[in-house]
C-alpha cells in the first residue's frame, strides 16, 4: 500500500487553470471509473471544489524495494535499505496522474506540472486532515470544505474506488476535523467566501439596506451568501435558478423571490449585487448582458461577484465602466482581513493534527504487524499439534502419562525455543546487541 495525491488549488494556480481541471458533478462518476482503471491504482477519490482539484491514491507498489512503509521522511524516499519505495516508482506514479489530468481534460501536462503538488505516504494524511479542517482553504477555517470532502469519498465509496486503505485515511480525517471544530475556535466567527462576498458590498456600498441582490444559484453558498446580506439588512433579493422549484424554495426562506435564468437580463436592471455560484460549465452572464442592463440603470454602479468555477461570470464583463467585478480570487484581501482571529485557533488545529497524523501512523504500523503475528501463532500452532500427535502415539503404546507429559512440555518448550536462540547468539557474534535487548523487551526478561 502506498498513498499518493496529486493536487492544484488556490495557492499553486488562477482560477483560470483551476476551473479547467474541475470535475463537474456529472462527469464525477466517470472520471473515477477511468482513474480507478490506471495500472497499479488499487482505490481512488477525487475532491474537487471552486478552489481544488485533488486526486487521493493508493498504488500499489510492490514492484519496487519491499521495505518497511512507515518511513517518515518529507520527501520520496531515497534508494537506501530504509525506503520504502523506490523513488523512481513515485515519479512515475505522479507522472502518471499528472498525464491521465491532463488528458482528461485536455490541458498541457507542462502548464499543469508548474503548479501541482505531489505527496506520498504521512503527507498525503496530513494533507487531507488539513484541508477537512479548512487550513488549507482560501477562507480559513470555513467549514464548507469539510461536507464536500466527506461528498466525494461518499461517491468514490460508491463508485467501489474508496475500500479499507483510503477509508482508513478519510475517517480519520473527519475525526480529527470533528475534534478541531470542538476543541478551537476555528469556526466561531462567520467567516467564509459568502461572507466575504457580503463584506465586499458593504465596502462599496455604503447602505446594503436599501440595495437589490440577485443571486444566481440555489446551492449551499447561495444559501449562505443570502443569509449574510437578510442579517446585513438586505430585503430585496432574487434567487435565479435553472429549476424554479430550487429558486422558490430557497427563496421562501429569506422572503425572497425565486425566478429562471431566463429572467435574468430583466432583474439585472434592478441588482445593485449579484452573486453567482452555480455548477455551470459555461458562462451564464456575458457581456452584452451586463452592458445592456447598465446602459438602462443611467450607469448606477453594479457589483458583480463570481464565485463559481469555472466561472459563471465573463471575465469581459469587468472591462465595463460602473460594472465591479470579482472572482473568488480577487476577494482574497478581504479574506485575510476577516481571518485574522482565526491564526492561534489555527495553530492549535496544527497540534491537533500532527498527533492525528502519528495516531495513524501508529494504526498503520499495528496492522503491518498483524499478518507477522498471524504467521507466528500459525507455527507455534503447528509445533503443539505435532507434539501432541507424538503424545498421542506414545499412549497408544502404553508409556506413562507422566512421561508422555513431560514428553510434551519439553517437546513444544524447545521447538519454540529453538529458532530464536539460534538467531539471538547469531546476532550476538555479529555485535548486533538490538536484537538481543528487543528479544528482553518482547518476552520481559530480566537481563542475567
Amino acid at each position: 500500500m502506498a498513498l499518493v495525491l496529486l493536487g492544484i488549488n488556490h495557492n499553486t494556480a488562477n482560477v483560470a487553470l483551476r476551473e479547467q481541471v474541475a470535475f463537474p458533478p456529472e462527469r464525477m462518476a466517470d472520471a473515477m471509473q477511468k482513474v480507478i482503471s490506471l495500472a497499479h491504482v488499487r482505490e481512488a477519490v477525487i475532491v474537487s471544489t471552486c478552489n481544488r482539484t485533488e486526486l487521493y491514491i493508493d498504488v500499489d507498489l510492490s514492484g519496487g524495494r519491499n521495505q518497511s512503509a512507515d518511513n517518515e521522511s518529507n520527501n520520496p524516499p531515497q534508494d537506501n535499505t530504509d525506503t520504502a519505495f523506490d523513488p523512481s516508482l513515485l515519479q512515475a506514479e505522479q507522472q502518471k496522474l499528472l498525464n491521465w489530468l491532463s488528458a482528461y481534460h485536455g490541458v498541457s501536462a507542462a502548464e499543469l506540472s508548474t503548479c501541482s503538488y505531489f505527496h506520498w505516504h504521512e503527507d498525503v494524511i496530513r494533507h487531507l486532515m488539513r484541508v477537512a479542517c479548512g487550513l488549507d482553504s482560501m477562507v480559513l477555517g470555513e467549514p464548507q470544505i469539510l461536507g464536500q470532502i466527506k461528498s466525494a469519498y461518499a461517491v468514490a465509496k460508491e463508485q467501489g474506488a474508496a475500500r479499507a486503505q483510503l477509508g482508513r485515511a478519510f475517517q480519520e480525517a473527519f475525526s480529527i476535523a470533528k475534534e478541531v471544530r470542538t476543541d478551537t475556535a476555528i469556526g466561531e466567527n462567520p467567516v467564509s467566501v459568502a461572507y466575504a462576498a457580503v463584506t465586499l458590498a458593504e465596502q462599496i456600498f455604503s447602505n446594503l439596506g436599501s440595495l437589490h441582490a440577485l443571486l444566481i444559484g440555489a446551492g449551499h453558498t447561495i444559501e449562505l451568501v443570502a443569509r449574510h446580506l437578510t442579517d446585513k439588512g438586505v430585503k430585496s433579493i432574487v434567487v435565479a435558478n435553472r429549476t424554479l422549484q430550487n429558486a422558490v424554495k430557497l427563496g421562501e426562506k429569506f422572503g425572497a423571490r425565486g425566478v429562471l435564468l431566463s429572467d435574468i437580463p430583466e432583474e439585472l436592471i434592478r441588482a445593485d449585487i449579484v452573486v453567482s455560484s452555480t455548477n455551470s460549465q459555461l458562462p451564464l452572464l456575458g457581456k452584452g448582458a451586463v452592458e445592456s442592463a447598465i446602459k438602462k440603470r443611467k450607469h448606477k454602479p453594479m457589483l458583480l461577484v463570481d464565485l463559481a468555477v469555472p466561472r459563471d461570470i465573463e471575465p469581459e464583463v469587468g472591462e465595463i465602466s460602473d460594472a465591479y467585478l470579482y472572482s473568488v480570487d480577487d476577494i482574497r484581501d478581504v479574506i485575510e482581513d476577516n481571518v485574522k482571529s482565526r491564526a492561534q485557533a489555527a495553530e492549535q488545529a496544527s497540534t491537533i493534527i500532527e498527533r492525528g497524523v502519528e495516531e495513524y501512523l501508529k494504526q498503520l504500523r499495528a496492522l503491518s504487524a498483524v499478518g507477522t503475528l498471524r504467521a507466528f501463532r500459525e507455527k507455534a500452532d503447528a509445533i503443539r499439534q505435532t507434539e501432541l500427535d507424538k503424545a498421542v502415539r506414545a499412549l497408544d503404546k502404553g508409556v506413562p502419562a507422566d512421561k508422555v507429559l513431560e514428553a510434551l512440555a519439553r517437546g513444544i518448550t524447545n521447538k519454540l525455543i529453538h529458532t530464536p536462540s539460534v538467531q539471538m547468539k547469531k546476532a550476538s557474534a555479529e555485535g548486533r546487541d538490538e536484537l538481543v535487548q528487543l528479544t528482553q523487551e518482547l518476552f520481559e526478561l530480566d537481563k542475567k
